[in-house]
C-alpha cells in the first residue's frame, strides 16, 4: 500500500507541475502576442530609416558622418549580450552566453581587449563570474521594454563610443523569426558601417535641395538611426523570450500529460497486483479452513 500511496503522491504533483506550466504558456502566449506586433510595426520603420541614411550617405562624404562613423585600430571592444531576466525559456540564453564568450575568445586570439556590458539578469550572472563584466542593464526589462530605460542605454553606449573609450560595440542577442525559431545574432553597432556602393542602378540622378546641408541631415540621422537599431534590437530580444518560454511550457505540459499517464497506468497495475494477492490470501484462508474442516 505505501507503494500505491507514493504513486498517488507523484500523480497529484506532476499534475500540479502541469497547470503551472500551461498556465505560464498561456501568459507568454497573450505576452508574445502583443510583443510580436511590436517588433513587426517597428521593423518597416527601422528599415526605412537605414535606407533613408544609406540613401543619403552615398552620395556623401561619410567621414562627415560625426563621431559614430569614425573608423580606428581595434584596441578595446564592447560586447552587449541581450538575454532575459527569467529563466524557463529553453536554451534561448544559453545561446546568448555561449556566443558571447566565442565572440570574447576570438577577440583576446588578435590581442584586441574585451569587455562586457549585460543587458538582461541571466547573462549578467553567467557572465560575471569569470568574463570583465562592466555593467549591467537588467531594468530595460522591467515587466515589459522600457522605453526610457532602453534609450537611455542606447545612449550611453553612442557616448562610450564617442568619447573613445572603446573602439567598437557589438550587440549580441536572439532575433525573433516565430514562436519556435530564435537565432542568435551578432551585428556590429559602432562605428557605423558605411553603404556599399550599389554601381549604376538605374543611371538616373535624382537632385534634391537640402536645408540643413546633406552631411548635417546625415549626422542628425546616424544617432537616430542608432537608437532605432538598438530599440529594434531589444523588442527582438523581448519577443524571442516569450516565443521560447511559449514552447518550452508547452512541451513541459505535453511531457507531464504524457508522465501522468505512465503514472496511472503504473498505479492501476500495482493496484491490481495488490487485490490479485488480496484475492488469493482470502482463497487460501478459505481453503485451509475448508481443509480444517
Amino acid at each position: 500500500m505505501a507503494n500505491l500511496k507514493d504513486i498517488r503522491t507523484r500523480i497529484q504533483s506532476v499534475k500540479s507541475t502541469m497547470q503551472i506550466t500551461n498556465a505560464m504558456k498561456m501568459v507568454s502566449a497573450a505576452k508574445l502576442k502583443k510583443a510580436q506586433e511590436a517588433i513587426e510595426n517597428m521593423r518597416p520603420y527601422a528599415e526605412k530609416i537605414n535606407e533613408l541614411l544609406v540613401s543619403l550617405s552615398q552620395t556623401a562624404d561619410m567621414d562627415e558622418g560625426g563621431v559614430y562613423a569614425e573608423e580606428r585600430p581595434l584596441k578595446r571592444v564592447l560586447l552587449v549580450p541581450v538575454s532575459s531576466n527569467r529563466g524557463l525559456c529553453g536554451a534561448l540564453n544559453s545561446n546568448v552566453i555561449k556566443q558571447t564568450e566565442q565572440e570574447f575568445a576570438r577577440w583576446k586570439e588578435k590581442g584586441v581587449e574585451a569587455e562586457i556590458l549585460t543587458v538582461g539578469k541571466r547573462a549578467f550572472d553567467a557572465l560575471k563570474k569569470k568574463y570583465p563584466v562592466t555593467e549591467n542593464r537588467s531594468d530595460i526589462f522591467d515587466k515589459n521594454v522600457n522605453y526610457d530605460k532602453t534609450m537611455e542605454t542606447a545612449s550611453h553606449l553612442m557616448h562610450l563610443f564617442a568619447e573613445g573609450k572603446y573602439d567598437a560595440i557589438y550587440l549580441i542577442f536572439n532575433e525573433f523569426k516565430n514562436a519556435g525559431v530564435q537565432r542568435v545574432q551578432t551585428v556590429k553597432y559602432l562605428p557605423v558601417d558605411k553603404p556599399e556602393a550599389k554601381g549604376e542602378q538605374s543611371g538616373v540622378q535624382l537632385d534634391f535641395i537640402f536645408d540643413p546641408s546633406q552631411q548635417e541631415i546625415v549626422r542628425q540621422l546616424i544617432p537616430k538611426s542608432l537608437r532605432v537599431k538598438f530599440l529594434r534590437v531589444i523588442r527582438d530580444a523581448w519577443a524571442s523570450e516569450h516565443g521560447a518560454r511559449m514552447t518550452a511550457m508547452h512541451k513541459a505540459t505535453d511531457n507531464a500529460k504524457e508522465m501522468t499517464a505512465e503514472l496511472t497506468l503504473q498505479y492501476n497495475k500495482a493496484r491490481q497486483a495488490v487485490i490479485t494477492g488480496e484475492i488469493l490470501e482470502i482463497v487460501s484462508g478459505a481453503e485451509a479452513l475448508k481443509n480444517q474442516g
